[in-house]
């Protein structure tokens, strides 16, 4: 049975404010979004505070990323996240900004890198941290986990359809409410966040779980789709590297990993990660500096210094800064507080 005329008619006028309405809703939200700002973008915005709130890495990045007060960085995940931005000032007098994200991989942390150069086009030093994620074969270099990548997107469509996340909109609450406090507590400007205490916090690091940790020899095979031997993240390497200026150093670290876990010579995985470690100096060659602790050193048989295979502790990230300035000084890459000799 059909609806009469006049029914129908306002059926159709309901429906048309309804569009309306939802449309003026979500472009008013929209422009909140923008003037606030949530994640410190540097875009247009009526909140006057630098920085952000206290928050996870992924996130912050975008604030730190783009903060003229540093002029280098230090990328990677958790296997380089206790490298002290604050140490390699004083040894370098260059200002480094930490903007390590756990659980990365080659895909997310190229891209924090082209944000940090399009935000420093002068920067002095990058300190890029490649683990065993670098050594995948998909020429995708996938996400490892959830990343905003929105975030750190150049153009205004992606950022504008990231703004329209549920989590966004309760960061945009946040962030007025934060903006209005008389002292905001604000995230660390220098992004440095050590994992220690919250590892110690799950348990003894000599308990049995994380003993066998330490314990659980490589297989002799290397993981699926990282035996090469292609490695595409090498040639993203190579891509970014090129792009660099004159003035700016590049220092490439493979991390630790506890003796008792390291792949065993012969293998087929040992003959896998020694080609993805070739390929990737190769890539940052012959300007870049390689900082290399993925060898046979006393440190990594003493158990004291890691929490598990490959999360070491304070004292290892110590002799790593050491090699890393070592390796920026051989690179010429000294700033205006540098100590003197």
């Amino acid at each position: 049975m059909r609806a009469d005329p006049p029914a129908e008619a306002a059926w159709r006028g309901f429906s048309v404010r309804l569009v309306v309405a939802a449309v003026l809703l979500l472009l008013g939200y929209l422009g909140l979004a923008l003037a606030v700002d949530p994640y410190d973008t540097g875009r247009p915005r009526l909140v006057d505070r630098d920085g952000v709130r206290p928050q996870g890495p992924r996130t912050a990045t975008a604030s730190r990323g783009r903060d003229p007060a540093f002029a280098a960085a230090i990328i990677g995940n958790s296997h380089i996240q206790l490298i002290k931005p604050a140490n390699l000032r004083e040894a370098t007098g260059l200002p480094f900004v930490q903007l390590a994200v756990p659980g990365t991989g080659p895909g997310e942390q190229l891209l924090i890198a082209d944000y940090f150069l399009r935000h420093h086009p002068r920067a002095r030093a990058l300190v890029i941290g490649a683990d065993s994620f670098w050594c995948t074969g998909d020429p995708a270099l996938p996400m490892q986990r959830p990343f905003p990548a929105w975030l750190l997107a150049e153009d205004w469509a992606s950022y504008l359809r990231g703004l329209l996340r549920v989590r966004v909109v309760g960061e945009v609450v946040n962030r007025l409410s934060w903006a209005l406090r008389t002292t905001p507590r604000r995230a660390a400007p220098d992004g440095y966040w050590d994992y220690e205490p919250d590892y110690l916090a799950l348990g003894d690091p000599d308990m049995p779980a994380r003993v066998a940790s330490r314990a659980k020899p490589a297989p002799a095979d290397p993981d699926p789709g990282e035996g090469g031997p292609g490695f595409p993240a090498a040639a993203a390497l190579r891509a970014l590297a090129g792009r660099l200026g004159a003035d700016t150093a590049l220092v490439l670290v493979f991390p630790p990993v506890f003796a008792a876990t390291k792949a065993r010579p012969g293998t087929a995985r040992a003959a896998a990660e020694a080609a993805c470690r070739a390929a990737l100096a190769g890539a940052v060659a012959p300007r870049g500096r390689v900082v290399d602790w993925s060898g046979d050193r006393p440190e990594l048989h003493d158990s004291t210094l890691f929490f598990d295979a490959s999360h070491y502790r304070q004292p290892l990230a110590r002799r790593i800064e050491a090699d890393i300035v070592a390796a920026l000084r051989e690179a010429g890459a000294t700033g205006t507080d540098a100590p003197r000799p």
